[in-house]
């Protein structure tokens, strides 16, 4: 199966939030993407609400299930009290669980699997009960033990981190050495059973080697490079762009 793209919300939520004002408004531009051949959105809530806000995930929510009964709903954050409550309340397909700290610009690393095992399959089983799938934010560097600990959460998936390999647009040789750590850790998890999503600082021109790969990479989330392709493709021509660009063929 072609890797299924999920559209991040939140810069375009960052962007509405600029100013006092209901626009650009993150259900219109979720319902484009949605129908230009994305398979799910992408949100993170944080506590500040500095992009994505609470009150946007029962508008997110009713958006899939009554127009796009077949996409998914990904919510992304670090787990307190507070987000597995969002979680529970709205009922995302996936919960993308990263080990943020509040005040992070974005997620840049992956769980410590050595010393979060116990909370983090706490986390999942809690998350797994209510019917969720469950996804691990893991440092795509070739550990294979990480991955086993990964593993024994009973995750269902990790998300590779891939912004060293983003990084690397100008440099081919450190993009090529990236792409090989990032597949051995693919396949360390494949073999163990767990599927592979992956996301950050992924473009349509870096995205072809990385499933290449990783052919069976499940699903990519991507948002920055996607929105900021957007103001030049227009949102609907940049998801087709993106879907092309996972192996999918869409007109």
């Amino acid at each position: 199966m072609p890797t299924k793209l999920s559209v991040n919300l939140n810069a375009i939520a960052m962007l509405r939030n600029r100013r006092d004002l209901p626009w650009p408004d993150v259900e219109h531009f979720g319902r484009i993407a949605l129908s230009a051949g994305a398979s799910g959105l992408t949100v993170h809530p944080r506590p500040d609400q500095r992009h994505i806000r609470f009150s946007d995930l029962p508008v997110l929510r009713a958006l899939i299930d009554d127009e796009f009964p077949q996409a998914e709903f990904n919510m992304e954050g670090y787990p307190t009290e507070d987000f597995l409550l969002l979680c529970e309340e709205t009922q995302p397909e996936q919960v993308t669980l990263v080990p943020d700290d509040p005040a992070q610009a974005t997620s840049d690393h992956g769980w410590d699997f050595r010393k979060h095992a116990t909370f983090l399959k706490e986390t999942v089983a809690r998350l797994m009960a209510g019917g969720m799938r469950v996804s691990l934010f893991a440092d795509g560097d070739g550990d294979e033990e990480a991955v086993r600990l990964a593993a024994e959460t009973r995750a269902a998936r990790i998300e590779l981190y891939t912004g060293p390999y983003g990084g690397c647009y100008d440099n081919p040789e450190q993009a090529a050495m990236w792409i090989e750590k990032l597949g051995l850790t693919a396949d360390y998890a494949k073999a163990l059973g767990l599927q592979v999503n992956a996301g950050h600082d992924l473009t349509v021109a870096n995205l072809p080697a990385l499933v290449r790969r990783i052919p069976d990479l499940a699903e990519v989330s991507i948002g920055h490079g996607l929105t900021a392709d957007a103001m030049e493709y227009g949102m609907a021509e940049t998801v087709r762009r993106f879907c092309r660009a996972c192996g999918q063929t869409i007109s």
